[in-house]
């Protein structure tokens, strides 16, 4: 059969036959056994509900052979023949291209050379997966192929529940992902349930996909650097020879070292796992590797000595090199991580000490064991840190829950009042005040034509858009309107894009609207060959909840609530929205925090530029109300601004209050 006859097929009508896993591909550390003889039985009969009976007894040998040596069933079997990967939107079987702009995302995730575990469905994180098996792949696949715009598809943690009537206005699609009830909503509930079939992380953009490869944080990676650098005085040409330490080369994590080179300065990045290294360096977004640590020294300073920029993956332990550089008197300008730390005992961390083969046994044999060693290693790391920090070095948390890791560890991380880390989380220093409050974020596009000439046109577009705007925009922005701009005319030249025509823009309401706005027009006028998909990271204005990353510099004590994201993702779905999402987890882990996000295809209609307007403006507006009520002064003149331009929004604002007041009721 042809891609289009196989995709039509679901679960095929004959067994086929059983396949091996592929020894070329990164494949995700072997789950701790968590189920009791009971749970297992389980397990099986609930991954059996998939095939039909003349099946199970063969099926069930297999897929307790899974759950033993892997953790998890993820029926190996069922993984299609046909290569995977972002396709032109018009080679999908589909009754509505709505349909096939969400097939299109869907292999993009899983794309080979996009996802870190692709065998597993899992796209990035450690464990963040677009499907908890390859019978749900089939059977999503499968419905999308035959849906019409009267109908929406559920699907529940993976599992596609079916299609039901709906009416063309409505989403097409509405994905949850680990939705739990609150009290069973730990780490060790995540185990347990994802075991049993029933549930997955979903991170933010893998299990609603969106995620279009490492340029969905390069660039707010580089902004965030640009701007730390900055914090330390360095602008421009004078962040040349100066160092960013950080770790991870993963999937999200492997954009750090091309956006230190877009910055300009030396990125040395470790990571542990030499296939995500080389995966890394053979894609063009790392220069060199070095597996040596005396090697890295002598590099590091001759880079120094001539002031280069130049990004280095050193393939090894992030502790080792923080403490040598400690030792040798080595000056880190600006410091960070990006491992996985949400998932610190099942890959997400490599402690100091131990190989990574070693590592990946032991997590899995002697889970105690790992616990102690990554414990200790946090130690270790925050030690080395705080001596850098001593003697200059700037260090944020790159949201990836280091520090709340650390403080769990009991490693030196917490401010003087012991409630407070003693660094800021990058959301509470950078983006929080420079972008979010203003309503500036990942806004994002996939040209569905793959067409090479649609990227650049779009590109073109948006830097036109850009420029228009920040000819009457206020001084307040204008900074983060040219960043923005010098991004988006040098995209091109960094080579970013990997996998579908993408790219990424940080952009508020306005811009988003109108770039969207142009784009319809284009599509419209055939300027375009294609319809364009639009989206935007979970990381952003209003779209997540989360107490240590994006609502970290909520200070009313609302940051530990979820109304927003909850908000958002409801109010998006009448709006317009093609598909919605939300998930429990993602970025800083499991019942820390909740996210949403959203996919809307354009293509050309009066009916896409109505709901584009709709659907953008609320969709940021929503968080900018949120952050002006817990009375951040830059989410108030942003929101301030959109109601003298925006008659019909009328936002609840805070009355201040005067602090020589509070302070005299004499609370202390």
């Amino acid at each position: 059969m042809n891609f289009k006859a196989q995709v039509q097929a679901g679960i095929p009508s004959i067994l086929p036959a059983k396949k091996d896993r592929n020894p070329m591909l990164n494949h995700v550390p072997v789950r701790r056994a968590v189920l009791n003889a009971e749970e297992k039985k389980l397990s099986i009969k609930n991954a059996l509900r998939y095939f039909p009976k003349a099946w199970h007894l063969e099926l069930a040998k297999e897929f307790l052979t899974e759950l033993e040596n892997y953790g998890h069933i993820y029926m190996y079997r069922f993984m299609p023949d046909y290569a995977i990967y972002a396709r032109p939107i018009n080679e999908y079987p589909c009754c509505t291209p709505h349909a096939a702009a969400i097939m299109l995302m869907i292999q993009n995730n899983l794309d080979p050379a996009i996802a870190q575990h692709p065998e597993e469905l899992i796209t990035y994180g450690g464990n963040g997966s677009v499907f908890q098996n390859w019978a749900q792949y089939l059977v999503t696949m499968q419905y999308l192929a035959t849906m019409t715009d009267q109908q929406t598809l559920n699907i529940y943690s993976g599992h596609p529940q079916g299609l039901f009537p709906s009416n063309a206005a409505a989403p097409r699609l509405v994905v949850t992902n680990g939705m739990m009830i609150p009290n069973y909503s730990s780490p060790e509930d995540l185990e347990k349930f994802n075991a049993l079939g029933v549930t997955q992380y979903g991170q933010m953009t893998a299990g609603s996909y969106m995620y279009i490869g490492p340029q969905g944080i390069v660039h707010g990676t580089a902004i965030t650097l640009m701007n730390a650098f900055r914090k330390k005085g360095f602008y421009g040409k004078a962040v040349a020879g100066k160092i960013f330490l950080t770790a991870g080369l993963g999937g999200m994590s492997g954009a750090q070292t091309k956006a230190g080179n877009i910055v300009g300065c030396i990125t040395v990045c470790a990571e542990v796992n030499p296939k995500a290294a080389i995966k890394r360096h053979e894609q063009g977004w790392v220069d060199e590797l070095v597996e040596n640590l005396d090697e890295l020294v002598k590099r590091v300073l001759l880079a120094q000595n001539e002031k280069q920029t130049v990004s280095l993956a050193y393939i090894g332990n992030v502790v080792d090199v923080w403490e040598r550089f400690d030792r040798e008197n080595i000056e880190v300008t600006i410091g960070s991580d990006q491992t996985s730390l949400h998932n610190p005992y099942a890959g997400g961390y490599y402690p100091v000490g131990l190989g990574f083969v070693e590592a990946n046994g032991m997590m899995a044999n002697a889970p105690d064991k790992f616990k102690f060693h990554v414990r200790e290693s946090l130690k270790r790391q925050a030690i080395s840190i705080n001596h850098h920090t001593a003697k200059g070095t700037y260090f944020f948390d790159y949201g990836n829950a280091f520090l709340l890791e650390c403080s769990r560890a009991d490693a030196d991380v917490m401010g003087p009042n012991g409630i407070d880390f003693r660094y800021p989380s990058y959301v509470e220093d950078i983006l929080g005040p420079l972008c979010f409050d203003y309503g500036f974020g990942p806004f994002r596009w996939v040209c569905a034509s793959g067409d090479e000439k649609d990227i650049d046109s779009t590109d073109r577009m948006a830097k036109e858009v850009m420029e228009e705007i920040k000819l009457t925009s206020p001084s307040e922005i204008q900074q983060q309107l040219q960043d923005n701009i010098n991004w988006i005319s040098a995209a091109k030249e960094n080579r970013l894009v990997v996998g579908s025509k993408a790219r990424i823009l940080y952009a508020d309401a306005e811009g988003r609207t109108k770039i969207a706005l142009r784009f319809n027009e284009a599509i419209k006028k055939g300027e375009l060959l294609g319809p364009v998909i639009l989206g935007r990271d979970h990381h952003d204005v209003s779209g997540t909840d989360s107490p240590f990353r994006e609502t970290s510099n909520i200070y009313d004590g609302s940051r530990f609530t979820a109304d927003m994201a909850i908000h958002n993702v409801i109010g998006d779905s009448f709006r317009g929205a093609t598909w919605v999402s939300i998930h429990n987890g993602g970025g800083v882990g499991w019942g820390e925090v909740i996210n949403g996000g959203f996919g809307l295809l354009l293509d050309g209609t009066e009916q896409a530029a109505e709901k584009l307007q709709n659907m953008l403006f609320y969709d940021v507006n929503n968080g900018i109300a949120r952050r002006s009520w817990a009375r951040n002064k830059e989410a108030r003149f942003a929101i301030e601004r959109e109601m003298a331009r925006t008659g019909n929004l009328k936002v609840t604002l805070p009355n201040l209050v005067d602090e020589k007041l509070l302070n005299d009721l004499g609370l202390g």
